[in-house]
């Protein structure tokens, strides 16, 4: 299982950005496919997520409204829409996944199983 993000950078404040993740080893319509955040000197936070079996998805709430996750299961990638960018959303970029099962907390990252490497995302005022 292997886990790659891209499209990391630097932005500017109110900016728009993408990011991929693109997974192998495993199909996504089995998985929890999550994207998580830390933050220098902050624990690694939960940002959104997406069920590989239904497409639902979830969002904390400091992202709702301005971030999209949706996943293109022919591709095998995952991708965060981030608009609307501020300085407090700089930070490493991790997408992680979860085999689904009956979880409650699908922002937690002890629940993930797999992780990528992360990238940065920093956001200028």
């Amino acid at each position: 299982v292997k886990l790659v993000e891209s499209g990391g950078g630097l932005v500017q404040y109110g900016d728009s950005l993408t990011l991929s993740c693109t997974a192998s080893g495993f199909t996504l319509d089995l998985y929890v496919m999550g994207w998580f955040r830390q933050a220098q000197g902050k624990e690694r936070e939960g940002v959104s997520c997406v069920r590989g079996s239904d497409g639902s998805t979830y969002y904390s709430d400091s992202v709702k409204g301005r971030f999209t996750i949706s996943s293109d299961n022919a591709k095998n990638t995952v991708y965060l829409h981030m608009n609307s960018l501020k300085s407090e959303d700089t930070a490493v970029y991790y997408c992680a996944a979860m085999i689904e099962l009956p979880v409650t907390n699908l922002m937690r990252p002890a629940n993930y199983d797999y992780w990528g490497r992360g990238i940065q995302v920093t956001v200028s005022s």
